[in-house]
């Protein structure tokens, strides 16, 4: 049985003012590859997690969509997520 696993979380500071968006994938429980806003691209942490961080990094379109994420994601869902 093989597991795969993504999370997408925004980190909120200051309200919407400082947003930084976190996208972790794992395969069989261990984190392969990583996106963070505030660096700007994939990172991977295992062979496999290098090869489709390189793969995502180089096709442009999806690169946008991931940038841009801050504000259609994390920035659109804030008020559903805050008290």
């Amino acid at each position: 049985v093989f597991q795969f696993f993504g999370t997408a979380e925004c980190h909120f500071i200051n309200g919407t003012e400082k947003v930084r968006l976190v996208d972790r994938y794992f395969y069989n429980r261990q984190q392969d590859m990583m996106y963070d806003s505030d660096v700007g691209h994939y990172v991977g942490f295992t062979p496999y997690g290098e090869k489709r961080a390189q793969a995502a990094n180089s096709d442009p379109q999806w690169m946008e969509d991931r940038r841009t994420a801050v504000d259609w994601y994390c920035r659109h869902n804030y008020e559903l997520s805050t008290p």
